[in-house]
């Protein structure tokens, strides 16, 4: 029956398809019977991560893996103190990540949440309460208002029935359901409006239904399959980090072979050659270098969470700066998912209201000038119609909780910030938060808070007017009318959609007055109807009449006759404000910007071209043509496609995976469940915090504490930071290394004893190299980050002149350490004690050249491109370092262990000397080379971009 098209099936082929009465029910017996074949109606969660694994995996990356190799070696060669140094590091980076991504996969969990616990359902002609896991294909069903539709099915009687489908297919709008068949073949989830779905909810009036699919079978279950079957990506991060490991385990060897080698042609003997090659080896590994990365990241999340962005997944923080699409769901993410009136037609005239969302604020504008209700009869008119022939209801909240005050404060001390530096001010959170509920349907609720904007508020009405009767919308009638009572008499109140609407007017209002609705009159309403339509507005008419004093109103037929037309309302679910100014950023940041969404096409594409996502001569694509394409069709077109609309969870996958395969790296946002396959297919998934469901909340990888799109902006300049910094400090730790190395290796070569000792060489990578490079890895960005396209996902992380950066800075201060060793050991070469103070002439010499360079690394340029005290860590952690390498020289206790003895002032010139080298060497190359690189560019009629950098 996986084939069956239920839709098209009329009640006798259900009766026949399904072996049911809808009068009685299955009996008991037959429901244990479809049990035994269908199973449960419940959701599988697939396979879990427990805590226990979730550690283990802290300890598979390809750097973790190398650093338990060094411990094991230095084990072997009796470095206890080295190997548990090593230890300690290993431990502490599996603890960070193990606690930042401890909250993990739960996203199915969530979902089992979105079924319904309970179900009342017809066995036997007797109406029974039934756990909603009892349900069985077959079972007749009846749901009411408010009800969680508990499986998938087919209505067999529905009466008024709307059900809010927007988690499962993105449509913002409450669909208005009915039981007859749909003849067509392939229909889209959000069209098939005789099937209710697992999950979804209810939210006017009842109906009877046959369970047609129940569990895995059910469109929630397909989405609970793609979620298990979706594989993670691995981050950009994660790829270049197994790189950096397999060039430094290449990079040992090759070390080890050559000491090796050079010691046997040297006469050496080959098993002390060989322990010394591996000791070198060992040093040649940057042991601090993955937990750094990990402190880098999670301080990095600590800075996003104060841009309202909160990370689950570490690795998942650098992807961000890569991001080179962002596919967005419209309704709640682009669009704030509150229907809103934006046009008025009445008389002939256009009519503007201003304000969003459902608060009572705004005006009513007609050629820039402020509508006054005591002057326009007319206008009142509408707005009583709107408000009175309506069953929703607007419920003013205030929220006050310390949390609201907490956030006041600190967004005061922002706001500060912010005017210091120059930048907009954000707007304060209040400790009272005035919220507006919508209670009822949405649609209603834009009418209501249309009225309440000019003053006609449901309360204030109701004391004037009472209902007496009302006729209710539903799918065929597509209007709805009341009947009210005032002190001047009786009054019927029509809306409904224009086109069925103006066949039961006889009269229009116009200019004040009530005239005959002639085909002239009748034409100029469709025009406006269509204006309104073609601008993905959703257009509502409204009409009234007087009831004669002794008039009997029988039916809804003589209620709605000699109706009185009045105008128009249109009606959209309006984009958020900051949503355009935030996708202009991500386009100057090379980012395109895709919307993927459940809704129509043309409601879409007005949207897109309100925020700048659809540009001229800019593609869209329905689901319905996404169905028909291949994958290798899809991939050819899929760079030209700016708009995805009428899509299903499935084809959301497939877009986001076509991307991947184009080389792109997709962000995927999105608040419905609909969302969550592809959130978690994506390179990087980011949900809604306010909105978005729970299952999508643990699909993603970042969550939008606010809701806010343009958020989004902040994380992706935040990701992109922090992969530089990631880049800066692998530059210093990597150079201070090749220096250690080439420094040991060089006087291996030339036959002189060893300038460092390990516990010298341990101290540097660990003390020297560990405070500034957590210091570089909350640098701040430069100035130009945003002003980018995003780096290739596949980049090497020593591309863009960085390998050379590493190599000619360590090559220099290895010579520069080597030359100082050599100077003072000649200075005295026949003293006992002149080695140790050769030693430790080149302890400080290799300890100062990398506190000199960590500042050369703050700059893709030179040293002096940024101001060095900018980062106040950093020179905080450099401080650090000289104190506590001076502690190390002069505290006599810890002078044997750390093989050092204190310098004089000669020893202490040839240090410093021999330290500034490197760097300003360097840093006078890279200007001098940038000043004659710029007057070779910038010859006639050249340009070179602003955001070119010259460097060594």
């Amino acid at each position: 029956m996986e084939h069956t098209k239920w839709h098209q099936l009329n009640d006798e082929e259900l009766r026949e398809t399904l072996g049911v009465s809808p009068q009685e029910g299955l009996t008991d017996e037959a429901a244990a019977e479809k049990r035994k074949i269908a199973g449960s109606n419940e959701l599988s969660e697939g396979q879990r991560i427990s805590p226990i694994t979730l550690l283990l995996n802290q300890f598979k990356d390809f750097m973790v893996l190398v650093l338990m190799g060094a411990t094991l070696v230095s084990g072997l060669l009796g470095e206890y103190l080295d190997a548990v140094t090593i230890v300690a590091i290993i431990v502490l980076n599996a603890i960070l990540g193990f606690v930042q991504e401890f909250r993990a996969e739960r996203s199915l969990r969530a979902l089992k949440q979105l079924s319904a616990p309970a179900a009342k359902v017809l066995r036997s002609g007797q109406e029974v309460h039934l756990a909603a896991k009892q349900l069985v294909p077959g079972d007749v069903i009846m749901v009411e208002s408010g009800d969680r539709i508990p499986a998938d099915v087919r209505w067999l009687e529905t009466n008024s029935l709307d059900v809010e489908e927007s988690a499962l297919t993105g449509e913002s709008v409450p669909v208005s359901k009915h039981c007859r068949p749909i003849a067509s073949d392939d229909v889209p989830l959000g069209d098939q409006k005789n099937i209710g779905f697992m999950g979804t909810m209810v939210t006017r009036g009842t109906a009877k239904g046959v369970v047609i699919r129940t569990g895995m079978d059910t469109e929630m279950g397909k989405i609970a399959d793609l979620i298990q079957n979706t594989e993670e990506q691995e981050t950009p991060l994660q790829h270049r980090l197994e790189q950096l490991g397999k060039i430094l385990i290449f990079v040992a060897l090759g070390l080890t072979v050559m000491v090796v080698v050079a010691g046997i042609l040297h006469g050496q003997p080959a098993v002390g050659m060989f322990l010394a090659g591996v000791s070198l080896a060992v040093a040649a590994i940057p042991e601090g270098l993955p937990a750094i990365v990990t402190i880098a990241l999670a301080l990095g999340v600590q800075r996003m969470i104060k841009r309202k962005a909160i990370v689950r997944k570490l690795p998942s923080v650098e992807t961000l700066g890569c991001a080179s699409v962002i596919c967005s769901d419209k309704t709640g993410t682009l669009t704030q998912n509150k229907m809103t009136v934006t046009n008025v037609w009445l008389e002939g005239r256009s009519i503007k209201v201003t304000g969003d969302g459902y608060a009572p604020e705004g005006h009513m504008l007609e050629n820039d000038r402020i509508l006054d209700l005591k002057n326009d009869q007319s206008l009142r008119r509408m707005l009583q119609i709107s408000a009175l022939c309506n069953n929703a209801s607007i419920v003013e909240t205030i929220v006050n909780d310390p949390a609201s005050k907490k956030k006041s404060k600190e967004s005061k001390k922002e706001s500060k910030k912010g005017r210091k530096n120059g930048q907009q001010e954000e707007e304060q959170v209040s400790a009272n938060q005035v919220l507006w509920e919508l209670k009822g349907d949405p649609t209603e609720g834009a009418l209501v808070a249309m009225a309440s904007k000019m003053g006609l508020t449901p309360a204030g009405l109701k004391e004037l007017y009472d209902r007496e009767q009302e006729f209710p919308f539903d799918s065929e009638r597509k209007r709805m009318s009341v009947m009210i009572k005032h002190q001047g008499g009786r009054m019927v109140y029509t809306k409904g959609a224009p086109d069925v609407l103006i066949e039961h007017c006889s009269y229009i209002l116009w200019e004040g007055k009530v005239v005959p609705f002639t085909g002239t009159l009748r034409q100029k309403v469709m025009a406006a109807n269509e204006s309104m339509a073609g601008n993905a507005l959703r257009v509502l008419g409204m009409a009234y009449r007087e009831v004669k004093p002794k008039e009997h109103v029988a039916d809804e037929h003589a209620a709605e006759s000699q109706l009185v037309f009045v105008g128009l309302a249109g009606m959209i679910d309006p984009p958020r404000r900051e949503v355009r100014d935030a996708i202009a950023t991500c386009r100057k940041a090379g980012i395109r910007t895709v919307m993927i969404t459940g809704d129509h096409g043309t409601t879409a594409e007005a949207i897109a071209h309100q925020l700048g996502i659809l540009p001229r001569g800019g593609a869209s694509l329905s689901g319905q043509q996404l169905a028909g394409m291949t994958d290798e069709q899809l991939d050819k077109t899929v760079n030209d496609i700016y708009v995805f609309s009428r899509v299903s969870p499935e084809h959301k996958l497939r877009i986001v995976k076509s991307l991947q395969r184009k080389g792109h790296v997709v962000a995927m946002t999105g608040d419905g469940v609909n969302d969550a396959p592809a959130i978690k297919a994506a390179d990087i998934g980011i949900a809604m915090g306010i909105t978005g469901t729970d299952v999508t909340k643990e699909a993603s990888s970042l969550i939008l504490s606010d809701d806010n799109f343009s958020t989004i902006v902040a994380a992706i300049e935040e990701g992109r930071n922090i992969y530089e910094n990631i880049r800066k400090f692998i530059r210093y730790l990597l150079a201070s290394n090749v220096g250690e190395i080439l420094t040991m290796f060089f006087a291996m070569m030339m036959g002189l004893p060893l300038p460092l000792v390990p516990i010298q060489i341990l101290w540097v990578n660990l003390v020297t190299d560990g405070l500034p490079a957590m210091a570089l890895g909350v640098d701040q960005a430069e100035k130009d980050l945003m002003e980018h396209k995003p780096r290739g996902a596949k980049e090497n992380i020593f591309a863009r002149r960085l390998g050379w950066k590493i190599i000619s800075r360590g090559v220099l201060i290895g010579l520069c350490t080597l030359g100082a060793f050599w100077l003072t050991l000649q200075a005295a070469p026949d003293h006992p004690g002149q080695l140790l103070k050769a030693q430790s002439v080149a302890f400080a010499t290799l300890v100062l050249a990398q506190l000199i360079h960590v500042f050369d690394c703050r700059s893709s340029r030179s040293i002096f491109h940024r101001n060095p005290l900018q980062n106040k860590y950093l020179v905080l952690a450099v401080i650090s370092s000289v104190v506590l390498m001076l502690v190390v020289m002069y505290v006599e206790p810890l002078q044997p262990i750390f093989k050092t003895v204190p310098l004089g002032l000669r020893e202490w010139a040839i240090c410093i000397v021999a330290a500034g080298i490197p760097t300003f060497l360097m840093g006078a190359g890279s200007v001098w080379g940038g000043r004659r690189n710029r007057r070779r560019m910038g010859g006639p009629g050249r340009f070179v971009p602003k955001s070119t950098k010259f460097s060594a």
